[in-house]
C-alpha cells in the first residue's frame, strides 16, 4: 500500500493531474453555491421534502444545488438520462447501433448527440419544475407581481445553461484530470451532504439531556454506517474470473489460464436502483406539483411510496427486474462467445459457440442474483432506518454510498496504473 502510495506521489505528470481534478470540482461546488436571479427558492423546498419526492433525489445527487435552485440546479443528472435513454435506443434503433459500432469517430457521434438531447431533456425537466412549483407567482422574489412567460423560459434556458456547463467540466475533468469527470461529479455532490448528515445525528443524540440510550444510538448508527461501508467495498470490487485459454499460446504455470472473462458481482452497478426510484418517485412529484392536496391521491401514496408495504414490494421488484435487464444488457454473452471464437480462445470443457455462450449466460445469471440481493439490501437499508426512527437526513446505505464506492475504487485504480505505465515507459525514454 505505501509503495503504491509513493508511486504515486512521486509521479509529476500523476499530481498535476490529481490537481487539475481538484480544481475543477472546486469550481463545480462554487458554482453550485450560485442563485438564479429573481427566483425564490423557498418556493421550491416544499417539493423537495415531499414523501417520495423525484426533486430530493437530483438534489441528493447535485449537492443540494436544486434546493439552493442554483445556476447548477439540475447539475450532471439530465445529461445521465440523456444516456441511459441512448443506451436503450440502441437496441431499438440500427442506426444508433451502427455508430456505436463504428470505432472512435462513431462514438464521438454518439456523444454529441447525447450531449444535445441532455440540454433540451435539461430545459424541459428545468421549465416543469419552474411552472410547477409556482404558487400565484410565489417563485418569484416579492419585486416581481406580475411574472410573464419570458421569465420562466429565462429560467429554465439557465438552468440548461448550468447543465451545459456541468457536461463541460466532466469533460474536461475525463480529458485533463482523473477518473470519469460525470462520476466524480456525481460523487462529490453526494459527498458534501455527509457532513450535514453526521452533524444532524450529533444533534439529534448528543444535545442537550443527552441519555445513555441515546449514546448508544450514535455508537451504533456509526458502527453501522462503517460496517456497511466495509461491506460494500469488497462486493463492489468482487469479480468472478472465467478462466480462457487460446489454442495457439502454451498455458501458464501449473496448467493455469493467464486470461479470463471478469464478471463482477454488480454487473449493472447503481442503474437499477435509480431506475426503480425514479419510476416510483414520478408520480408523486406531479400530484406534488399539481395537486397541492395529497389526501386526495392516497392511493397513489400507497403504491408508488416505497414506506408503504405495496410501494416496497413494487420497489424491489423494480430493482430485481432493471438489475438483471441491465446486466444482460451490459454483457452480452452471444458477443463475448463470438469473441472468443475469432480470437482462437475457449473456455476449458466448453464447446465453441453455442456452449460457450449458455455456458456464460449461466454464470452471469449466478453471479447476478447474489448481486441483485446485495443491491436491494444496500437500497432499503435507509428505508428501514427511516421507519425505524432515524432522522430522514441520515441515510445508511442506498444509492449514494454505492456511487461514491463506486467512483472511489474507480478513480483509485485509474490513478495507480497512470503512475505505473508512466514510470514504466520513463525507462525507455
Amino acid at each position: 500500500m505505501f509503495r503504491r502510495l509513493a508511486t504515486v506521489l512521486s509521479n509529476k505528470k500523476v499530481m498535476v493531474r490529481v490537481a487539475i481534478t481538484l480544481a475543477l470540482l472546486l469550481v463545480f461546488r462554487f458554482v453550485s453555491h450560485i442563485p438564479i436571479p429573481l427566483f425564490n427558492s423557498s418556493a421550491i423546498s416544499d417539493a423537495i421534502n415531499q414523501e417520495g419526492s423525484f426533486f430530493a433525489i437530483i438534489n441528493n445527487f447535485t449537492g443540494g444545488a436544486l434546493g439552493r435552485f442554483s445556476v447548477l440546479a439540475l447539475g450532471i443528472s439530465p445529461y445521465i438520462t440523456a444516456s441511459i435513454v441512448m443506451q436503450l435506443l440502441q437496441m431499438v434503433v440500427p442506426a444508433i447501433k451502427e455508430w456505436a459500432d463504428q470505432g472512435e469517430e462513431g462514438k464521438q457521434k454518439v456523444n454529441r448527440i447525447t450531449r444535445y438531447l441532455a440540454i433540451i431533456l435539461a430545459f424541459i425537466q428545468g421549465l416543469a419544475l419552474i411552472i410547477g412549483s409556482d404558487r400565484n407567482g410565489s417563485i418569484f422574489v416579492p419585486s416581481i407581481v406580475s411574472p410573464n412567460a419570458f421569465l420562466y423560459i429565462y429560467m429554465a434556458l439557465i438552468v440548461a445553461a448550468g447543465t451545459a456547463f456541468t457536461i463541460w467540466l466532466a469533460d474536461l475533468i475525463t480529458k485533463h484530470g482523473v477518473g470519469n469527470g460525470t462520476s466524480l461529479l456525481i460523487a462529490i455532490g453526494i459527498t458534501s451532504a455527509m457532513p450535514a448528515m453526521f452533524t444532524t445525528l450529533g444533534q439529534t443524540y448528543l444535545g442537550s439531556g443527552t441519555s445513555f440510550g441515546n449514546v448508544m444510538i450514535f455508537v451504533s448508527v456509526v458502527a453501522i454506517y462503517l460496517l456497511i461501508l466495509l461491506g460494500v467495498v469488497y462486493l463492489q470490487i468482487a469479480t468472478r474470473k472465467i478462466p480462457i485459454q487460446y489454442a495457439n499460446r502454451p498455458s501458464g504455470r501449473g496448467g493455469k489460464s493467464d486470461s479470463n472473462i471478469p464478471i463482477k458481482l454488480n454487473s449493472a452497478g447503481v442503474i437499477p436502483v435509480i431506475f426503480a426510484s425514479t419510476i416510483m418517485s414520478i408520480p408523486l412529484t406531479f400530484v406534488q406539483l399539481f395537486n397541492s392536496n395529497m389526501s386526495d391521491s392516497g392511493w397513489l401514496v400507497q403504491i408508488f411510496s416505497s414506506e408503504k408495504p405495496i410501494g416496497f414490494v413494487i420497489y424491489v421488484f423494480l430493482i430485481v427486474l432493471f438489475s438483471f435487464f441491465y446486466s444482460f444488457m451490459s454483457i452480452d454473452p452471444e458477443k463475448i462467445a463470438d469473441n472468443l471464437s475469432k480470437s482462437n480462445a475457449y473456455i476449458k470443457g466448453v464447446r465453441p459457440g453455442e456452449d460457450t455462450k449458455n455456458y456464460i449466460a449461466r454464470v452471469l445469471f449466478k453471479v447476478t442474483v447474489i448481486g441483485t440481493i446485495y443491491l436491494v439490501v444496500l437500497a432499503i437499508i435507509p428505508i428501514i432506518a427511516v421507519i425505524a426512527g432515524l432522522p430522514s437526513s441520515i441515510t445508511l446505505g442506498g444509492t449514494g454510498l454505492l456511487i461514491i464506492v463506486g467512483v472511489a475504487t474507480e478513480t483509485t485504480q485509474q490513478v495507480e496504473t497512470d503512475a505505473e505505465q508512466t514510470t514504466y515507459g520513463g525507462i525507455f525514454d
